[in-house]
């Protein structure tokens, strides 16, 4: 329950300031727990932005799947697509998590929100090839 409240926190922070918002104490300023209870759940702002793309890309991507399922042609799903894709492009927790994760990750985080990142675009051509069929 806390780790969720942490991640809610650490979007809202994202969201609100930027990159320079997400601190250890905002942190724990917004969730009521001492700084060090943070460490407890995350080493770093990186590895908070790694869980972030853990948990949210998902979430994105079922959005991206629902727009398009919503859609009876397959123009109106490539529509639904680009401008889902758009719209979370445009998202400032999004563009928050690309910008911190480009300056503050290890390789093998990148490598993993890349990962993630690339099933948003899988899952897509799924749903494409399904609507050609």
């Amino acid at each position: 329950m806390q780790r969720g409240a942490l991640l809610d926190a650490a979007r809202s922070l994202l969201s609100e300031g930027g990159t320079e918002a997400l601190t250890f104490p905002a942190l724990a300023e917004r969730t009521g727990l001492a700084r060090s209870s943070v460490y407890e759940y995350f080493r770093s702002r990186a590895a908070v932005v790694e869980e972030l793309c853990e948990v949210d890309f998902p979430v994105w991507a079922a959005e991206v799947s629902a727009a398009m399922e919503k859609a009876e042609s397959a123009e109106g799903k490539v529509e639904a697509y680009v401008r889902r894709q758009l719209a979370l492009v445009g998202d400032r927790r999004h563009r928050a998590v690309v910008a911190i994760s480009a300056s503050e990750l290890d390789a093998g985080a990148r490598e993993k929100i890349r990962a993630a990142h690339g099933g948003l675009h899988r899952d897509d051509r799924r749903g494409a090839r399904r609507t050609r069929a």
